[in-house]
């Protein structure tokens, strides 16, 4: 199983923009998807999880209000919907999955995509 990540891209502050994540093999209700950034320089950080089955959808406080995490069964794909850009949400976008419940920690998660680079210009 693999997870690939896309959409990153170069905006300006204030845009919008949509991560998206496909998982090669179907996940399972076990299963939690989760959101993490790494910006130069920075340990990676969390950003969103969510239940595969739906729900328990969790935020780091940085992002509240402006992204939403999703999740589309029929493609096997979880979303980031990032809204109102800051220059400081600018990093590299991981997607991971582990089994059991959305959590905030970056060990948590044994399945890794490859990230997908955002960058927010003033």
């Amino acid at each position: 199983v693999q997870l690939q990540a896309s959409g990153g891209g170069l905006v300006q502050a204030g845009e919008s923009l949509r991560l998206s994540c496909v998982a090669s093999g179907r996940p399972f209700s076990s299963h939690a998807l989760g959101w993490f950034r790494q910006a130069p320089g920075k340990e990676r950080e969390f950003v969103a999880a969510m239940r595969w089955s739906g729900g328990s959808e969790r935020y780091a406080d940085s992002v509240k209000g402006r992204f939403t995490i999703s999740r589309d069964t029929a493609k096997n794909t979880v979303y980031l919907q990032m809204f109102s850009l800051k220059p400081e949400d600018t990093a590299v976008y991981f997607c991971a999955r582990r089994t059991g419940a959305p959590t905030f920690g970056v060990a948590d998660y044994n399945l890794w995509g490859q990230g997908t680079l955002v960058t927010v210009s003033s």
